[in-house]
């Protein structure tokens, strides 16, 4: 087993605070009450903004309003998806506030307004959320439809959302008389932000008359973190939807600087051109931006996930007992290699029990909280590839007779355009009922949100992930598990080429060259190395807990994370003596 040496010296070092960062993303995972998210993606932003007030840093963030949510997912028993609307009561959470400020929208002039939402930190330190809103009465009714729904509509719609959020948002920082100097993309959708900026840096000048000087204005102040490994991911307009909506001269202006690709106008390349810093969210997906994008240096920082967020009741209390300044530092959690085994499969059992509670109390179904029990929970979307587990159902079913019985819990959205997302639940449900008897269960729980995603990662003894490479980015839910010192079995893709320790975090699920060969690898991974080791007993497996927890747990959070934005991305000569980053803040 490698050497894992105990953390005992605490190593806070105050992080410069030489300007406010406004952070932009289309969806934010704020408060389980508030379905101002959709998945991965929103629940980084939260993680992030979490941690980023923990530390005590700078910051403002702007999304969309998205009244009336994403959708709630309804699922019949054959496994066809539905959806419903999410309406919330925004007073209830948010707090309005008095500026309006107006985009041009296909020529019509849109009024927006803000409300602001208080993310607070451990120390008391608070992040303010401005989530804009077109809902009010000086708006046309269609106009005032724009921030209802996260992801609806068709690609007219998102243009327009993006320019409320983008340029809206730069003009509501103005109006609310917030002093920015970075500003941070998270993913394209916010990409007009630079736009705004340059138009200020132009003083309403026309934009044919943009100069290097200008651009380079607006590139100091610009990171843009890329979340998306497949180039169809990346939000593109056709050129006559970006004059219709956006505006000849701007389009023309942005044509004319390289942000357009293939004949369309690319949020992507808009955020490249105009940002100082850009990021891939894992090391791996760094090398794949690199290569979609050779023109432009790509850095790469690994996500992670708010620790204090993600970890059970049961393990919160147990690191409160025995690891001091988890909370504060992360790192600390190495420490968990030195917490006494009994405890951490005490705590495990107790997740285990609240979540099969769960499922009972959603599906009237009792499993046993003595059998291996495997979980697959993300975005329905093909590439994830849900259904490999299925290859060869005959397998997995001998597996589960020799393990003493298998369960496998899945949850996951699919959007509700992607009907290929929403096939891959049609089969897995159907599947699912042919094969399940005494020694499988197979259960598909709906409607997978903040709340049920917490008692997944939390309860499971396994994390199974199957993505197709290289199309994982990062992927954060098994980075949860691990905190709960759950293990994953996973592709080598994203976060896990870094996480896996073979059999001291979990299992690597070998490359091969097709589907059907990495679900050959896969059951032999399953059936060779987890459930033999499983079957051990409780203190075999306790011990791939601990280790989980000290090796993952305590580098794959947000904690860790915001750091790494502070000194490489908002403030790279933080990396200076103090007193020096002074001297250069002052001499601008």
């Amino acid at each position: 087993m490698p050497k894992i040496a105990a953390f005992k010296t605490p190593s806070y070092e105050p992080l410069p605070h030489n300007g406010v960062v406004a952070y932009f993303s289309m969806e934010i995972a704020i408060n389980p009450g508030m379905p101002t998210y959709s998945g991965g993606l929103g629940v980084l932003a939260g993680d992030t903004l979490r941690s980023a007030a923990d530390l005590n840093t700078p910051l403002v963030a702007f999304s969309l309003l998205h009244r009336k949510g994403y959708f709630r997912q309804h699922l019949d028993e054959h496994g066809i998806q539905t959806e419903d609307i999410q309406p919330w009561v925004v007073e209830d959470f948010c707090t309005e506030e008095t500026p309006r400020i107006t985009v041009n929208i296909e020529d019509r002039i849109v009024t927006v307004r803000a409300w602001r939402y208080e993310m607070v930190g451990r120390s008391g330190h608070v992040i303010p959320i401005y989530l804009l809103d077109t809902d009010i009465p000086e708006n046309s009714p269609w106009d005032r439809t724009l921030t209802d729904h996260l992801y609806g509509g068709d690609s007219n719609y998102r243009l327009q959302q993006e320019i409320v959020l983008g340029m809206g948002g730069v003009r509501m920082l103005h109006a609310l008389g917030q002093r920015v100097n970075v500003y941070h993309m998270n993913e394209g959708h916010a990409a007009f932000l630079t736009l705004a900026l340059l138009e200020s840096q132009l003083g309403g000048g026309p934009l044919n008359r943009v100069s290097p000087v200008d651009i380079e204005a607006v590139r100091k102040q610009c990171v843009f973190t890329t979340h998306t490994p497949v180039p169809a991911g990346h939000d593109r307009f056709s050129i006559e939807q970006s004059i219709r909506i956006l505006g000849g001269e701007r389009t023309a202006r942005l044509e004319s600087l390289g942000c357009c690709h293939e004949g369309m106008l690319n949020m992507t390349y808009v955020a490249l051109r105009f940002s100082r810093y850009c990021n891939g969210v894992a090391l791996q997906h760094g090398n794949v931006s690199r290569a979609m994008f050779p023109e432009y240096r790509v850095d790469a920082i690994t996500n992670g996930v708010h620790a204090p967020t993600w970890v059970s009741p049961q393990f919160q209390d147990l690191f409160d007992r025995s690891i001091d300044h988890w909370r504060r530092d992360n790192l600390f959690l190495r420490n968990a290699i030195e917490v006494p085994l009994e405890e951490v499969i005490r705590a495990h059992a107790q997740a285990k029990e609240t979540l099969l509670a769960e499922v009972a109390s959603r599906t009237g179904l009792v499993l046993n909280p003595k059998v291996l029990t495997l979980g697959f929970a993300r975005r329905a979307a093909t590439y994830k590839r849900a259904d490999l587990l299925f290859t060869h159902p005959e397998r997995l079913v001998e597996i589960a007779k020799a393990a003493g019985g298998l369960q496998i819990l899945y949850a996951g959205k699919a959007h509700p355009q992607d009907f290929p997302g929403k096939e891959i639940i049609h089969q897995v449900i159907e599947k699912a009922h042919e094969i399940s008897g005494a020694d499988l269960r197979i259960v598909y729980l709906e409607n997978y949100d903040w709340d049920l995603g917490a008692l997944l990662t939390a309860g499971v003894d396994v994390w199974v992930n199957t993505p197709r490479r290289p199309y994982e980015a990062s992927g954060t839910s098994g980075m949860k598990a691990a905190l709960n010192g759950v293990p994953s079995l996973s592709i080598l893709d994203g976060w896990w080429i870094e996480g896996c320790l073979e059999g001291f975090t979990g299992w690597a699920i070998e490359d091969g060259a097709d589907d059907i060969a990495e679900a050959d690898n896969l059951y032999a991974k399953l059936e060779n190395s987890v459930v033999a080791l499983y079957n051990r007993g409780a203190e075999a497996w306790g011990k791939l807990m601990r280790t989980t927890i000290a090796y993952n747990g305590s580098f794959f959070n947000t904690n860790r994370m915001v750091k790494q934005y502070i000194r490489n991305a908002y403030y790279p000569m933080s990396l200076l003596p103090l007193s020096e980053v002074e001297e250069e803040v002052a001499a601008k």
